[in-house]
């Protein structure tokens, strides 16, 4: 401590790489971030988001307290009993008149970098009775976890690279030096990318944009969007056919024959018309797999929302296996989480119901967020008339959320979880903001499940809340027990206290638990931590990986432990265990049912080429180190550079087309059309443009001053809710049709 200045710990919770930072804390506010060189994990690697981290949290334009909306349409803050009554009689009186499926669900990114949101929203799903659940999995991941479940069982049993052992990493629609990882968490990518290439490795990136990732890649092949599928197929195609895939063991992997056999008709030869590239460097790819001591896959959002998301995220797991690097080290192999990550009960089954209006199916308990707007719009019983939105900004961050927009407009009632009065939340009737970030304590509930070494971390509050202000995770568990039909007044550590105790119920009743017979109670009054929620995650601690099972193992962690040690324990690396993630008596399906299902669609697409707009141009997204989907960009930190939203443009084009640097140019897709500056570049190619997600910002009602003054446009004008990836829901981002011309014509700037 120096002159009033105290220094904490604490883990990022800006993105999936999950950071140690060290904070510089003075008269309650962040005066100096940085990176955390004692931490176990990302040993002092930090970014810009994480260097914000202070500012984000200082933010003034952040809710400090409710706001409900007045007869007069204007917000006014509120006490929280004010709040969740006025909660109460909404949700209520819409469940009362149109029934329970009358409510809709919606929660965004920030389930994967909170504590309060993946503790509570299953339990919420299944208490507030409704068919209607959506979320931002299905604009982001969904194909992953569909293929994933499908071939081994789990929907959350997804591979990542084993960078920091591996010789070879192929990389398809992903850029991580930018993102910092996504669905793969591992801090310090830059640093873990050179490493792998001053031991000799190899990079190879596949991509229609030349990416920072790219940029640093041994070999970048340039692949028109949307056609991965096709490419990695190609691949299995040049594995069997030469003789390269390795012996698989027949009692853990079914379905060889039959990929074989369908993987005939991919040739390199036959696919590169339409991907664009050429079929002796596709070749070429298969064999340096093959041949590598170690290597692995690894694909992401330019390939998840994207028409064959679920068929793409298939094939990168199939080349894993069929190379022998799925579950080895240096290769593909299975994060393990540090909490009680209980395994599905049976396997995955999709479409268990379906939408109201399209007869899209359900996955997961979740409907496609592309048709929550046709679920608002379209009368008829089970017609969604009310919103239970929690941190999410659908309006630009949804397909075609213009729409959206609109429909958000007419809902009957609408309550929103988030610090913010954005694009999304200006039409709520309510807003229950969270508090601060350093106010709110971490786990990686998720994360831990996708991170390349074997990691315990906690991180505790560093600063109080104010007195009678509720943390994230109790106005959830207040908002789960409000959706249940309890009261406004009903106690939120309750709903704790009854997870905790059918948790325990189901341990000591489990065959070959071993903590079989034992009674709850006492193992309950074991429990440690300031509140509820923290009892729950020394539970889940206890219960996890490396947990202590309540004193079974007596170096393992729990909540205590973890207080004490805040730069976290590391356990060492990936182990293989791809027989436990199956299960006795169980297989990996190389070639599960529901994906041969959707194969003629490929074939069908390869038959006939790829569509492209009149104007001959696909749409593509592209990420910036600096922006975190839409609600970064309030931050000053965080402007500027090449933080900006433009629409890049082949140079070529651009010149054909009489488009310079900064000019208006007009992009129309099937859904809309907004008018964006233009930027002449290399990094695409000829025929492709590209704008980043998230932006849009300055529209009337919203207090994000700082974003209003660079709004950006709205890249899901362009996006078309009615394309969606069949077997997940998925929206589809990449490879959109759009037209582009010079100049605004009749269009407003949007």
């Amino acid at each position: 401590m120096v002159s009033g200045i105290t220094t904490r710990h604490r883990i990022c919770p800006l993105c999936e790489a999950g950071c140690g930072l060290s904070i510089d804390i003075e008269d309650g506010r962040a005066v100096r971030v940085r990176g955390a060189r004692d931490d176990v994990f990302s040993k002092g690697y930090v970014c810009p988001k994480g260097i914000a981290l202070g500012e984000i949290d200082q933010d003034p334009e952040r809710c400090h307290a409710p706001l409900v909306r007045r007869p007069d349409g204007e917000f006014a803050e509120v006490t929280w009993d004010e709040a969740f009554a006025e909660v109460a009689r909404g949700l209520g009186r819409v469940a009362e008149e149109h029934g329970k499926d009358a409510v809709a669900l919606y929660y965004g990114n920030p389930v994967i970098h909170t504590v309060g949101i993946p503790l509570h929203v299953a339990v919420m799903r299944q208490l507030m009775q409704s068919r209607n659940v959506y979320s931002a999995s299905t604009v982001d991941q969904m194909p992953k976890n569909v293929s994933s479940g499908l071939m081994f069982g789990d929907p959350w049993a997804i591979p990542v690279p084993d960078i920091d052992r591996t010789d070879h990493l192929l990389i398809l629609g992903a850029n991580p030096m930018v993102s910092n990882g996504s669905l793969w968490t591992a801090p310090d990518l830059p640093g873990r990318v050179r490493a792998l290439k001053a031991r000799g490795g190899r990079l190879v990136v596949v991509d229609p944009r030349r990416t920072r990732t790219a940029d640093v890649a041994d070999q970048h092949v340039v692949i028109r969007p949307g056609t991965d599928a096709l490419l990695l197929f190609a691949l299995v195609h040049t594995l069997f056919d030469e003789g390269l895939t390795s012996p698989l063991d027949p009692a853990l992997y079914a379905g060889e024959q039959r990929l074989r056999e369908t993987a005939r008709g991919f040739t390199p030869e036959a696919v590169a018309g339409v991907c664009g590239t050429d079929p002796d460097t596709v070749r070429g790819l298969a064999r340096e797999l093959a041949a590598a001591p170690s290597a692995a896959v690894y694909a992401r959002m330019g390939t998840t929302a994207a028409a064959f998301g679920t068929v793409t995220s298939w094939l990168v797991d199939v080349v894993n296996a069929l190379t022998g690097n799925l579950d080895r080290p240096g290769g593909a192999m299975f994060g393990e989480a540090q909490h009680n990550a209980l395994r599905p009960t049976g396997p995955l089954q999709l479409g268990r119901w379906h939408s109201r209006v399209r007869g899209l199916p359900e996955v997961l308990g979740e409907l496609p967020v592309a048709t929550l707007a046709d679920e608002i719009d379209t009368p008829g019983e089970g017609q969604v008339r009310a919103l239970v939105a929690i941190a999410c900004n659908p309006v630009l961050t949804a397909p075609n959320g213009e729409r959206l927009d609109r429909s958000l407009a007419d809902l009957d009632f609408m309550v929103a979880v988030d610090p913010y009065v954005n694009e999304t939340t200006r039409h709520a009737n309510v807003i229950l903001p969270p508090p601060r970030v350093l106010e709110s304590e971490h786990f990686d509930i998720v994360l831990s499940r996708l991170a390349v070494r074997r990691v315990a971390r906690y991180s505790p509050a560093l600063l109080p809340r104010e007195e009678g202000r509720p943390s994230e995770a109790q106005i959830l568990a207040k908002l789960t027990l409000i959706l249940s039909g309890a009261g406004p007044g009903a106690d939120p550590a309750a709903l704790d206290a009854s997870i905790i105790d059918k948790t325990l119920a189901a341990v000591v009743a489990a065959p070959g638990s071993p903590l079989a017979g034992r009674d709850p109670a006492g193992l309950k009054a074991q429990l440690t931590g300031e509140d509820s929620t923290e009892r729950r995650i020394d539970l889940m601690l206890r219960l996890g990986a490396f947990g202590d099972a309540f004193g079974l193992r007596p170096d393992g962690v729990n909540l205590a432990v973890l207080r004490e040690r805040p730069q976290g324990m590391d356990f060492g690396p990936l182990r293989p265990r791809l027989a436990e993630i199956v299960g006795a008596g169980s297989k990996v399906e190389l070639f599960p049912e529901p994906v041969a299902g959707d194969i003629p669609r490929l074939a069908e697409f390869l038959a006939a080429g790829q569509e492209r707009g009149e104007g001959g141009f696909l749409l593509v997204g592209r990420r910036h180190l600096r922006s975190s989907n839409s609600w970064t960009h309030n931050t000053v930190a965080l402007s500027g550079g090449t933080n900006r939203c433009t629409l890049e443009i082949n140079a070529q084009d651009a010149r054909r087309l009489g488009i310079g640097a900064g000019d208006e140019v007009t992009v129309r897709g099937r859904s809309g059309a907004v008018v964006a500056h233009a930027e002449p570049t290399d990094r695409v190619g000829p025929g492709v443009v590209s704008l980043p997600y998230g932006w849009g910002h300055g529209r009337d009602g919203t207090r994000m001053t700082y974003a209003a003054k660079a709004p950006g446009v709205n890249v899901n004008a362009l996006t078309d809710d009615l394309v969606v990836d069949p077997l997940s829901g998925n929206a589809v981002f990449n490879a959109v049709p759009v037209e582009v011309s010079p100049g605004r014509g009749d269009l407003h700037r949007c």
